[in-house]
């Protein structure tokens, strides 16, 4: 038995495709981009078909590649997707409205009125705005016909296994993302169902990870030209790629250096801190302890746009790392508030801002933007080891990924800052390639349905960053100036939220990293 596996990763930008042997190689590989709209400021929404033909004809792509002899060894189909986004559906699948994205921020005034530790303990996720629990209460408030008018409110995850499969069936590990479900029995809850504004029976039907959500329609196996595969439950975006980096292990961490800066570990029972969220991972039966920055990419690349070459596009600008590169590690008294897209770990304030300290005249772009990239890492920093504290394992390695990654100095900032070796993933998709692990434990064939196991057969590794343990100790003195200035500036940051919306502007709009 040589199986293969098909995979799909419907992000916020695009789907991806991947085609994965048993040693975790990426035999072909598809993509097909996904239209971002803001209709209003704060705003983040996509058409939801397009979260199928996106799908899709990225499976498509991927599967042109192969020879029929490969097609006819495709063994499953593994899925996992951005997490929180929703939309609402008709029983046939025609979409009432475009859905709303992680991203989006419209019910921070939500959130604050319904967000409390309960809900944090109840749910696995702190009170913010990325779970869908809040924006589905915005729709409830705004827009109640969206909402009245569903047979389904789903999860991309849930969307596209209908359209595979023709039944509204989804991961509780992609579901668990709306914030919905009793994280410790993956169940429907009552309460926070309430909350939201919709109704048990418009939600999905759910299942573990790795177990089956439904068979491939006969017409969609035609069209590709493969059998009618088995479509498996996969998990969130994040869980997924640590999947991918073979992160089973208490102590082992992943970290994703993307639009979002999100790290993990996994635990054997459910954990609640105010510091993370815990989600149901891809391995059944178990969490991810997770931490989340969501001004990772997203914040270097609004400094180039706004401060680099215009002809970038806010594209990596190697003139722009070296001044950086020269600068010493603090740059002589600079610190940021890294909170451009409010903060989520370690205190999960929907209206806070960000903050830069320190400015004189001797310090340029170079050091401001190396102060941002310090700030994320810091950050970060702080927040694993403070996770080391609640859970009592340490850590012994982290896997990195993410395009962040590419960017030497960045990386190096964030290994000097967090004090341990980071080893890079190889595969690029990695949480497609979590989706395909998972996949392809279902099949049998290490021996067993073990998503651990597969995970580690199928992971692969690149190099290694050591880090500076004299910058360590630097950063160690910066963080906690840095850990300070958020107590300092809190009223503050409310005042000004209070001012921005009597006095809304927006220089610059976008802003993917």
């Amino acid at each position: 038995m040589n199986p293969l596996v098909i995979a799909i990763d419907s992000s916020t930008t695009a789907t991806k495709a991947i085609v994965v042997d048993t040693e975790g190689k990426v035999l072909a590989l598809g993509r097909q981009d996904i239209d971002l709209l803001s209709p209003e400021q704060g705003f983040g929404e996509h058409d939801p078909r397009q979260w199928w033909t996106s799908t899709r004809d990225a499976v498509a792509q991927a599967l042109a590649q192969l020879t029929p002899a490969e097609k006819e060894r495709i063994a499953a189909f593994g899925i996992t997707h951005q997490r929180e986004s929703f939309a609402p559906f008709a029983a046939d699948g025609t979409p009432l409205r475009n859905g709303i994205l992680w991203l989006d921020i419209r019910a921070a005034d939500q959130v604050q009125r319904y967000g409390t530790p309960e809900i944090h303990a109840l749910s696995g996720r702190p009170a913010d705005v990325t779970p869908g629990l809040y924006k589905m209460a915005w729709l409830k408030e705004n827009e109640p016909e969206s909402l009245a008018k569903a047979d389904k409110v789903t999860t991309v995850s849930a969307y596209i296994a209908f359209c595979l499969t023709g039944q509204w069936v989804d991961s509780a590990a992609c579901a668990d993302s709306l914030s919905l479900s009793n994280i410790k029995t993956l169940e429907y809850d009552d309460g926070l169902l309430q909350i939201a504004g919709v109704r048990r029976e418009q939600m999905a039907d759910l299942v573990k990870p790795g177990q089956v959500l439904g068979t491939l329609k006969k017409s969609v196996a035609e069209e590709w030209g493969i059998g009618e595969i088995p479509i498996v439950a996969g998990c969130g975006d994040g869980q997924a790629a640590g999947v991918g980096a073979a992160a089973v292990t208490p102590d082992v961490a992943y970290l994703n250096m993307g639009t979002a800066v999100v790290a993990g570990v996994p635990s054997a029972e459910y954990r609640y801190e105010k510091l993370f969220r815990t989600e149901a991972a891809g391995v059944p039966d178990t969490y991810v302890l997770e931490l989340v920055q969501n001004s990772g990419a997203y914040l270097s690349g609004w400094f180039r746009r706004a401060f680099g070459k215009p002809e970038l596009a806010g594209a990596p600008d190697p003139e722009l790392e070296a001044l950086a590169a020269a600068r010493t590690p603090g740059s002589g008294g600079l610190v940021t508030m890294p909170y451009w897209g409010a903060v989520q770990s370690p205190h999960w304030d929907p209206i806070a801002r960000g903050a830069v300290v320190g400015w004189r005249g001797t310090h340029g772009k170079g050091s401001m933007y190396r102060s941002l990239l310090e700030a994320i890492c810091i950050e970060m920093s702080r927040s694993l080891h403070a996770m080391e504290e609640a859970t009592g394992v340490k850590l012994t390695a982290v896997r990195g990924m993410g395009g962040g990654l590419r960017s030497p100095l960045w990386r190096q900032i964030m290994t000097d800052a967090i004090g341990l070796p980071i080893t890079g993933c190889e595969e690029e998709e990695i949480s497609a390639l979590g989706a395909a692990v998972i996949a392809m434990a279902s099949t049998g064939v290490f021996g067993g349905d073990d998503v651990a196991t597969a995970a580690r057969k199928m992971a692969r590794f690149t190099d290694v960053t050591e880090p500076n343990m004299a910058n360590h100790e630097i950063y160690n003195e910066l963080s906690a100036i840095q850990d300070r200035l958020y107590e300092n500036l809190r009223e503050t940051n409310a005042r000004l939220y209070e001012f921005s919306r009597k006095h809304p502007d927006a220089e610059l709009t976008g802003g993917e990293g």
